[in-house]
């Protein structure tokens, strides 16, 4: 079911710029305070993964862009685009409802996505986690 939230263009131009002009290293995403369209809550050029995962908020509910880079066995050096649903099992029910609603919205309008997650807890979203999943047949 569609929430009728709609996407800000300044959501597609970050991302554009991310995946294109490799501006940022990742993107956090979330609603506007009248939970009315879905806008860019942070930009970062921070290469530590450590620092992206303290940027996803306990207890709060997010959407996130991740230029994951890793190592491939024979293969060097590889990217990919991870698309993030943070919905921590201690965020408030509505939040929930609406981040999972909206979901759809953002991410049709993200093309280039090669991996999606979705955390509710720290470990689902750990390195290990993500590498596993973006190591996959690639």
């Amino acid at each position: 079911m569609a929430s009728g939230i709609g996407v800000n263009s300044v959501c597609l131009d970050t991302y554009q710029d991310l995946k294109l002009g490799h501006k940022f290293k990742y993107i956090i995403y979330n609603l506007s305070k009248d939970n009315k369209e879905i806008v860019v809550g942070k930009t970062s050029t921070t290469q530590s993964y450590d620092d992206f995962l303290a940027d996803l908020p306990e207890g709060e509910c997010r959407w996130a862009v991740y230029d994951f880079e890793y190592e491939k066995e024979g293969a060097g050096k590889r990217n990919k685009l991870c698309f993030f649903s943070w919905s921590p099992d201690d965020a408030k029910i509505k939040q929930k409802m609406l981040f999972a609603s909206s979901r759809d919205a953002l991410r049709r309008s993200l093309v280039g996505i090669a991996v999606e997650i979705q955390g509710t807890d720290y470990t689902e979203v750990s390195y290990e986690s993500v590498l596993d999943k973006a190591s996959r047949g690639a």
